[in-house]
């Protein structure tokens, strides 16, 4: 049974329990003010006069809400949802006082002219009201059904949005990174052949992994770090010993999620901006650690640093690791440059800390 089904059956039992509870309200107050007034009235009676009233407005409110969800108060519909619903609660009206007239036979025996005239005197106006108390509680709910709706329309689309603005940078992200990593085989090739053929065989596996999670916005940690140490099997090629990069990376965090493809361009930058423009050996140190809900990663080399990180114009790598997490997170993350006190650059990257064997 598919959940609309399940909703439509919902709705009797719930609907019944609806008109069952005022009807017992009503049986209290009549119940009550019979004491008071001094009559002769017993509670099972009281009862059996409240649900004979609201058991038939339940049976007669199936047509109301039918047509409320038909004939609604819209622009350009009014007049002729007015015309319906006019004669449609005089019908309403003198149904109900038929159909409790019948009941009021059997239960106290009386002829139905007698328990009609009654019913005309004292209900007919109440009646009218019921009707559009209906009516106005079906386009109550007809109406916060659309909003929902609608809401999860939009919702629906600004995923789709978010996940087709990913899909874009990532495709922008990977080209780079292949060029890139060419641009460094093209310049190995006229100082060592050997070393730029071994580069060929290190890129070819680090496209076959970076195309198997292709479609995958987040992995685990671990498998961020096995990307990741392909890419500086690349470098340490093309640099050797001036090249050597630290991880500090605790064992409780390497099943955290965090987006596909995010610490490469750290490093890259940090490669080229902190290490390719010095001639000292140059260090890079990656740390993540957890604490308060939160994944930090750092990213520091022991380069120049920057002089106004503010002003630190951002490649390819940077501006879309910056879009793919206000996309993924929204606010719920930080990205930071600034100088290390002991010098070079460091990036910390702050997320929501979330574990899970996402796309290896």
């Amino acid at each position: 049974m598919n959940k609309t089904l399940q909703r439509r059956w919902i709705k009797w039992p719930l609907g019944f329990a609806f008109w069952t509870l005022i009807g017992l309200s009503f049986a209290f107050q009549f119940y009550i003010s019979s004491a008071k007034a001094g009559l002769d009235v017993g509670w099972k009676q009281a009862v059996g006069y409240a649900l004979g009233d609201w058991y038939v407005f339940a049976v007669l409110s199936i047509p109301v809400v039918w047509l409320a969800g038909r004939f609604q108060f819209e622009v350009g519909r009014r007049a002729r949802s007015l015309a319906v619903h006019l004669p449609g609660s005089l019908i309403f009206s003198l149904a109900y006082m038929v159909l409790r007239a019948f009941i009021g036979r059997w239960q106290s025996e009386a002829s139905f002219a007698e328990a009609f005239q009654p019913l005309l005197v004292k209900t007919w106006h109440f009646n009218l009201l019921i009707y559009w108390v209906i009516v106005a509680v079906s386009f109550a709910f007809g109406y916060y059904g659309k909003f929902r709706e609608r809401e999860l329309r939009a919702a629906e689309l600004e995923k789709s949005l978010a996940q087709a603005k990913l899909q874009a940078l990532q495709m922008q992200l990977n080209p780079h990174f292949l060029f890139n990593s060419l641009h460094s085989i093209s310049a190995l090739m006229h100082q060592d052949v050997e070393a730029a053929d071994r580069m060929i065989v290190r890129l070819s596996d680090l496209l076959r992994a970076a195309l198997e999670n292709s479609d995958a916005q987040e992995v685990t940690l671990r498998a961020e770090l096995k990307f990741l140490q392909s890419y500086l099997e690349i470098e340490k090629i093309r640099f050797g010993p001036r090249l050597t990069v630290h991880m500090e990376i605790p064992a409780d965090v390497l099943t955290a999620c965090v987006p596909n493809l995010i610490l490469q361009p750290l490093l890259e930058n940090a490669i080229r901006h902190g290490i390719e423009p010095h001639a000292k050996p140059g260090i890079i140190e990656l740390n993540a650690r957890r604490a308060n809900g939160e994944l930090m990663l750092d990213v520091s080399d022991n380069g120049g640093g920057v002089r106004d990180a503010s002003a630190l114009i951002e490649g390819i790598g940077l501006a879309n690791t910056r879009a793919r997490l206000r996309t993924l997170y929204g606010d719920a993350h930080r990205f930071e440059l600034g100088n290390r006190p002991e010098g070079g650059l460091r990036v910390r990257l702050t997320i929501p800390f979330r574990t899970g064997e996402k796309s290896q």
